[in-house]
């Protein structure tokens, strides 16, 4: 990897999406979202996309068996698909906003990155410009000594931002900004590790000590898959949505609806111990399982990890759940969800009729997402383009979008009492005092 010229930075900059960025949920054709994630290369952190949804309410526990053979029947009635939050009765601050294309937000972090990618070249001339041998060995561990330290910082850069927003000092868009670049800086990192890695193998009478494996896995956790979507669409690259963000001093959650999936993640430091011992593979797996026991029963995890920080994958026929256990803790502190909207569990319904409708609401727990179905009363057929509007509080109304071709249409679930509008002049229902459901917590935080 050489440096680039300035110019061709330049040209980067302003016509293309950085190397490295793909778009939220993309999996390469050559990839099974169901392999094992102990083949995979820690510097592919990307959680697979959601499988399609089951087309009843039993379906095969393995997307991937095969045609013929018998299929384990799974009973949804009960099915729960546990999530992480801020911690039990801390101070939470909560928000949503309008995420569109924003192309100052969207220079900024090319901007970023790119400086970012210019410095790994420079790291690797420096190490190719080392003589062999000895000289060569210590300025391999050098650079991997600095991104460990670069590592430190982003985690208290990290952890100011949540600290700033739980206080009010930032706002729901600045911190996902500032999550998006948290995250493309650790994905720089990584693939600087990578550089690094190639150069140590190919040095004679050396190798990549363990701990550059170690912190490879340690960077994973800075990404996510809402922080993807976050930087598609400031790119213009993905449709504009609303996003959910909830923190505490020590807690952010993040989540959003795209393309027919529900996505959250969830960072918990008070989770993490930096300092902690190192974990097995096997110890994760049951840790997440314990966590998570009604998705763990659908399918048997993956794990992937060295040192202190293991990562577990779980793709169900629902979606996929990738969980980071802290080896000090024994505890999961960052949690990514995917879930099919047609498939998600956790909703309770609410209803009224009236001026010729038929109004459903689905309930679910605060940033879970919420279906709002519009029939007509008399024939039971779906009512499209009607609109809906939501009112948080007793707050002004804001409408969340017009109903599709199936009557339907979506938002993220507020942490307080809501009104769903119906309104189609000159007739209108209103669904008032919403209580969202209870969030449905891994059992060792609830």
């Amino acid at each position: 990897m050489r440096a680039l010229p300035i110019a061709a930075v330049a040209v980067l900059l302003v016509v293309a999406p950085v190397a490295g960025v793909t778009a939220p949920g993309a999996v390469p054709p050559s990839v099974d979202p169901a392999e094992s994630a102990d083949s995979a290369s820690p510097a592919a952190p990307d959680l697979p996309a959601a499988p399609a949804s089951p087309g009843s309410s039993t379906s095969p526990a393995d997307p991937t068996v095969a045609a013929g053979q018998p299929a384990t029947q799974i009973e949804t009635t009960n099915l729960t698909l546990r999530t992480l939050s801020t911690p039990p009765g801390a101070e939470t601050r909560v928000g949503t906003y309008a995420r569109g294309p924003d192309l100052g937000s969207a220079l900024g972090f090319a901007t970023a990155d790119a400086d970012a990618a210019v410095e790994t070249a420079a790291v690797v001339d420096r190490i190719e410009g080392a003589e062999a041998g000895v000289e060569r060995q210590q300025q391999i561990l050098v650079e991997i000594n600095r991104v460990e330290r670069a590592e430190v910082a982003l985690s208290s850069r990290q952890a100011d931002a949540f600290s700033a927003h739980a206080a009010g000092e930032m706002s729901d868009r600045e911190l996902v900004d500032e999550l998006v670049r948290v995250a493309a800086t650790a994905r720089e990192y990584d693939e600087r590790l990578e550089a690094i890695d190639a150069l140590a193998e190919s040095t004679d009478g050396f190798s990549s000590p363990g701990r550059l494996d170690e912190l490879q896995v340690a960077l994973q956790v800075y990404e996510g898959p809402v922080r993807d979507h976050a930087l598609a669409t400031a790119r213009g690259q993905s449709s504009p949505n609303d996003i959910y963000v909830a923190s505490s001093e020590d807690a952010v959650v993040l989540a959003t609806v795209v393309d027919g999936e529900y996505v959250r993640e969830v960072f918990r430091t008070d989770r993490w111990d930096r300092g902690g011992g190192d974990i097995s593979n096997d110890a994760a797996i049951e840790i997440t399982e314990a966590a998570y026991p009604e998705t763990a029963a659908l399918r048997e995890p993956d794990a992937f990890g060295a040192g202190a920080v293991q990562r577990i994958t779980i793709p169900h026929e629902f979606g996929v759940l990738r969980t980071f256990v802290s080896g000090g803790t024994e505890q999961v502190f960052v949690e990514h969800q995917r879930v099919d909207l047609a498939a998600f569990p956790d909703t309770e319904p609410v209803a009224a009729a009236g001026d010729g409708f038929n109004v459903t609401v689905e309930r679910t727990y605060p940033g879970g997402p919420v279906t709002v179905t519009v029939l007509d009363d008399e024939t039971g057929e779906p009512v499209s383009g009607v609109t809906v509007t939501k009112s948080v509080g007793g707050g002004d109304s804001r409408a969340i979008g017009a109903t599709d071709e199936n009557g339907v249409v979506r938002t993220l679930s507020p942490a307080e009492p809501y009104r769903i509008t119906v309104v189609d002049e000159p007739r209108v229902v209103v669904i008032d005092g919403i209580e969202p459901l209870p969030t449905p917590r891994p059992v060792d935080d609830e």
